[in-house]
């Protein structure tokens, strides 16, 4: 099977299962899971925060430095169509009380200086405190520029505002940029990271800043239910990722490009955007898309609509099985 759909489908390998079978245990309610120490205390040392915390998900890890970083009636901003505002269930305003300010990206996954500029409020009572600013890096595949994070995490500063990066593919950007994990965190005061995307681990988010931040957190995390037992059996599997499956992201972008090249050629198949990292957007016409989906999915091939997505579970045989799959659905439709 083939499974293009997202790269969070991907499954432990046996390097990873052995990890979670031998990993010391602990109670982490209690703080004393040495696993999970350990991978809190390995994520702050690569992104250069004092402090880290690990939770059950990228939506849980976002909600925890939303509710942290503001308190009810305060307001954030973030893009139209960033995870943070339009893909969790609205967390922040339903259990917050943090009111959503959503501005357009531009294509780059950008918010325009001057929006932001615009959005945040005055000192007044009739208005909600503007108090954080929400980037998002890699944004639909693409990895945000360093220059543009120095230039809107500034303007955020000079306001006032703390800022905050969902960087669940964070590793993805890293590796487009050629940039030390480091050097992209270093303006924001929080980042959550995901570990089961391109890291290929079954379960689980770091949220890393400064040590005060985190204890915070913590208490968010507990009221949320996130507080898990013996979770170093999931954060060994964060820990093996960290260690075995960051380098391999080159692959996915390789593959990525490459699988986009030959899309490219077939009739029919038309890429949205150039390649970046490892996504591939196509554009297609309305009736084609869901023929395409039915042809491939007799061959056990899945996708999700006109994103296609490369991870560690797919080979360049893979590759290969799938162009001509693709290739000969464009020839029966001539």
């Amino acid at each position: 099977m083939i499974d293009l759909r997202s790269d969070t489908v991907t499954r432990p390998c046996a390097g990873m299962r052995a990890a979670m079978l031998e990993a010391p245990l602990g109670d982490d309610v209690y703080g004393d899971d040495p696993t999970v120490n350990l991978l809190e205390a390995t994520l702050a040392d690569r992104t250069g925060k004092e402090s880290g915390l690990f939770l059950a998900s990228g939506t849980q890890s976002n909600l925890c430095a939303l509710l942290s970083h503001c308190g009810r009636g305060d307001e954030y901003i973030a893009g139209q169509d960033a995870h943070t505002y339009k893909y969790e269930a609205g967390g922040a305003a339903v259990l917050g009380g943090i009111q959503p300010q959503p501005i357009p990206w531009n294509a780059r996954g950008e918010l325009d200086l001057q929006d932001i500029q615009r959005v945040i409020k005055p000192d007044d009572i009739h208005f909600a405190k503007t108090r954080l600013l929400c980037l998002e890096n890699t944004v639909g595949g693409k990895a945000v520029s360093q220059a543009y994070t120095d230039a809107a995490t500034g303007l955020a500063r000079s306001n006032g505002l703390v800022c905050h990066l969902d960087g669940a593919r964070i590793f993805n950007a890293a590796e487009k940029l050629d940039l030390k994990l480091k050097k992209i965190c270093q303006p924001f005061d929080s980042i959550s990271i995901c570990l089961s995307k391109g890291l290929a681990a079954p379960a689980g988010s770091v949220l890393v800043g400064e040590a005060d931040f985190i204890q915070r957190a913590r208490r968010w995390r507990k009221m949320l239910g996130g507080g898990m037992r013996q979770a170093g059996i999931l954060a060994a599997a964060g820990l093996y990722a960290l260690e075995h499956n960051v380098t391999r992201l080159a692959e996915d972008h390789k593959n990525a490009r490459f699988l986009g090249e030959a899309l490219s050629k077939i009739p029919g198949f038309t890429l949205t955007e150039p390649v970046e990292t490892n996504m591939i957007f196509l554009t297609m016409s309305g009736e084609t898309l869901p023929a395409l989906t039915q042809y491939l999915a007799d061959l056990d091939i899945k996708i999700s609509g006109t994103r296609w997505v490369l991870h560690k579970d797919v080979s360049t045989g893979h590759l290969q099985t799938l162009i001509q799959a693709c290739e000969a659905f464009a020839a029966a439709r001539e």
